[in-house]
């Protein structure tokens, strides 16, 4: 069977109809391939240079305001200076003189006296609590019976400066060895003091009779008040 031949007028119009169906494909996938190359571009941008250039000021905090740098120091936040901070000594005996002042009397078998040190150096110095207080004969630094009892209801009050000349003064209190039948009576003639901490002592003539048994305590001393 053979095919029927085309008209030229059929064969020309045929050929437009092929032509334009081409122009038609061709069109359409250069639209397609337009907007897939398009989207390649919007989905992966190019990074800008101000992405990837770290800013100096990110990484370093400013100061909020209130806050002080941290290297800023307050000259009103140094510790008040007292006395011994500026190296003032405490007294020793060798810096101070004795006496005691029995004019406050006595009641029921006690004899209250004032011991009373006044600074004889030509520098200041610190008396801060309790001194030690014994009966001695005399010439001699080795007690006779028991020290001086602290007095509880005389306590410390702090430190007190003693300038040249200044004197501060604890109460003493001396109990009659009378009291005690089975006392030891021995003659004292002397009081043995040591300013507090210190390692010497002085000594104030003073006679008394004292027991020579340890067990008898017939002094307390109160804290050095002024």
């Amino acid at each position: 069977m053979t095919s029927p031949q085309l008209t030229p007028i059929q064969q020309y119009s045929w050929g437009k109809l092929l032509t334009a169906a081409s122009i038609i494909l061709l069109g359409s996938s250069l639209a397609a391939c337009g907007a897939q190359s398009s989207g390649d571009s919007t989905a992966s941008p190019r990074p800008s240079s101000a992405a990837t250039t770290a800013s100096p000021s990110a990484s370093t905090p400013s100061p909020t305001a209130g806050q002080t740098p941290s290297s800023a120091v307050s000259p009103t936040s140094a510790a008040p200076i007292t006395p011994t901070d500026q190296g003032v000594p405490l007294c020793p005996a060798s810096s101070l003189s004795g006496a005691l002042d029995d004019s406050g009397g006595g009641a029921a078998g006690h004899i209250y006296m004032t011991l009373v040190l006044t600074n004889s150096s030509a520098e200041p110095c610190i008396l801060d609590g309790y001194p030690g207080v014994s009966m001695v004969a005399a010439g001699s630094t080795t007690p006779i019976g028991a020290p001086a009892e602290r007095d509880p209801q005389a306590p410390s009050k702090g430190p007190i400066t003693l300038a040249p000349g200044d004197s501060a003064g604890a109460t003493l209190r001396y109990t009659q060895a009378g009291n005690y039948q089975n006392c030891q009576r021995v003659q004292a003639e002397s009081i043995l003091v040591y300013p507090p901490s210190a390692t010497d002592s002085l000594a104030i003539p003073r006679t008394l009779t004292a027991c020579s048994n340890e067990d008898i305590k017939l002094l307390s001393i109160g804290a050095f008040t002024q």
